[in-house]
């Protein structure tokens, strides 16, 4: 796991079309990480990336919100999903949260991303809300840290 660097913004902006352009038709528009400012969130250091030798495979925006660490995106390439790479970029959030001494991760998704929050809830999360913003009804979910990693165990 590395922080992104400006090279990476190309490719990591080819993944989340290419992973998030499926649910265009469910949500009846782009999904927001589609117009997520990619430079500006690697600028800001908020953006890691799985590499396998030079290839981006998936990545994970992170960020701080009162006690928790916040995952803004988690996105794995079409071509390397069912292999485990979530889990991956999860598990790096969790570490991270852990050495920024937080007790919790928080994120959201979209309510019709179905897939998206069965997994959240296999991982531990609990759903904590349901709200629009920006005209985008959003599952809100927790995940309280103890001090083994449920995530790294299934990896």
């Amino acid at each position: 796991m590395k922080i992104a660097t400006t090279d990476d913004v190309d490719r990591i902006r080819d993944i989340v079309t290419a992973a998030y352009s499926k649910y265009v038709p469910r949500i009846g528009r782009r999904p927001a990480p589609m117009d997520a400012d990619y430079d500006a969130l690697v600028k800001g250091g908020k953006i890691f990336v799985l590499k396998r030798e030079a290839s981006v495979l998936g990545l994970i925006v992170l960020g701080r919100e009162n006690d928790a660490l916040t995952v803004g995106n988690l996105c794995v390439a079409p071509e390397a999903q069912g292999k485990g790479f979530g889990r991956v970029l999860m598990a790096h959030a969790e570490t991270t949260a852990r050495s920024m001494r937080l007790p919790a991760i928080t994120l959201f998704t979209n309510e019709k991303m179905h897939e998206n929050i069965a997994l959240y809830s296999k991982l531990g999360f609990v759903e904590t809300g349901r709200r629009t913003e920006q005209g985008f009804e959003r599952v809100y979910f927790r995940k309280a840290l103890d001090r083994v990693s449920d995530v790294a165990r299934c990896v």
